[in-house]
């Protein structure tokens, strides 16, 4: 699984960017018109307090979880800054890319 994980970390980076990447040359760190145009529909700020909710729920399941398996917090810092400067779609399966890495480090150990 963890060559699955790795893969959707690339894509889970690779997604979001390929739509942000443009947004970003043509507007500049303009973070008001960010915020302007995420929230200018209905479905719009759905999604954006969706993403903001399974931030939080995923930051609480990685220092959980990580502290659970005795991971250590030496690479934590790589999914929880990936999740709160990419997504959801990177943090998730770059943890569970790590985590897995961990328990089968424990394995051989």
């Amino acid at each position: 699984m963890k060559y699955v994980y790795g893969l959707l970390s690339l894509i889970g980076i690779a997604l979001p960017y390929s739509q942000f990447i443009p947004w970003l040359s043509q507007n500049g760190l303009n973070f008001s018109l960010l915020v302007e145009e995420a929230a200018q529909t209905r479905m719009g700020s759905f999604a954006w307090l969706d993403v903001i909710v399974s931030v939080v729920v995923l930051t609480a399941f990685i220092l959980y979880e990580s502290k659970r398996i005795k991971m250590g917090l030496r690479l934590l810092w790589i999914p929880i800054i990936g999740t709160f400067t990419v997504g959801v779609s990177f943090g998730l399966p770059i943890f569970l890319f790590l985590r897995e890495l961990h328990i089968e480090k424990k394995k051989v150990s």
